[in-house]
């Protein structure tokens, strides 16, 4: 299927990145680096394409914690590590974007680079058990975690969204989000919420950024999305009946937009987002957004 190669998702490192536990990566002394600093990567400069850095950790970098051994790359182990964002860079580096529209990175160093920040941000959040708030040590052969005291087993977080693109004849409904800038526009997306199926949190998320009601709805593929560990669960769905009304409030703008005429959308080119949009745009046929 065409979603098994969207970026952020397993397939588009398969063959390249074997994911392993730290205590199941060799302590190999050639090694790479997956050096982030806020949503960058960090890779040499000067290159025709964009390689990770291999051996030593680049000279005068500060991790802001241990490196973590997360799996090998190309056989040898990788060690994530993350720095400061106001670090500065020798002339040797730059950090170059795997998120938005400046993302300049080929689409698997974009996806190791959210692999480890995914894996980074749940290290942060799992130092203690939410039980008891005692310290948790690691589960063997897993990146879960077990708390010494209460017994309590931690599981990386990952939070299931639903995405969704309804569709009026050649028409799509799009919405903007407060926080995006004017002008900029997506598709209805939300977080599932207690005792929903994945269909009913479609409709209830159309329902409450747009104000209409959706039928036939049928699941189209899915990314990981690690910003900072969503699964896009992707849908279409027809428009049933209702007059658009955006909540003011979350959503400031939603409307039906020609397929031949699409805004500009906030996740850019490698986002499931933009992936619905082109392939089922128009009855399952490819649009072309305007840029």
């Amino acid at each position: 299927m065409m979603y098994d190669f969207l970026p952020f998702n397993t397939a588009i490192i398969s063959g390249l990145f074997t994911p392993l536990p730290p205590e199941k990566v060799p302590d190999d002394t050639l090694g790479y680096w997956a050096v982030l600093q806020g949503t960058s990567l960090l890779v040499p400069v000067g290159l025709e394409q964009a390689l990770l850095p291999v051996g030593s950790l680049p000279e005068g970098l500060v991790p802001e914690t241990e490196p973590l051994k997360i799996g090998l790359w190309q056989g040898h182990p990788l060690r994530a590590v993350r720095i400061a964002s106001d670090t500065i860079l020798s002339m040797q580096y730059e950090a170059l974007p795997f998120q938005g529209p400046d993302a300049r990175l080929d689409n698997t160093l974009a996806t190791i680079a959210g692999r480890a920040a995914q894996i980074m941000h749940w290290e942060r959040r799992s130092r203690f058990c939410s039980h008891c708030g005692c310290e948790l040590t690691r589960i063997p052969a897993s990146w879960g975690k077990k708390c010494q005291s209460c017994g309590d087993e931690h599981f990386p977080h990952i939070h299931p969204c639903i995405i969704v693109l309804v569709r009026r004849g050649d028409d799509l409904l799009l919405i903007r989000n407060a926080a995006w800038n004017v002008g900029r526009f997506s598709l209805v997306a939300g977080f599932l919420d207690f005792g929903e199926s994945l269909e009913e949190c479609v409709q209830r998320e159309v329902r409450e950024e747009a104000g209409i009601e959706v039928a036939n709805i049928r699941y189209v593929g899915s990314q990981c999305w690690p910003f900072p560990s969503q699964q896009m669960i992707g849908f279409l769905a027809d428009y049933a009946h209702g007059e658009i009304k955006p909540d003011g409030i979350e959503v400031v703008e939603a409307g039906w937009f020609h397929s031949d005429a699409l805004p500009l959308s906030p996740g850019g080119k490698r986002s499931i987002s933009r992936w619905i949009i082109d392939t089922f745009g128009i009855s399952g046929e490819p649009v072309n957004p305007v840029r």
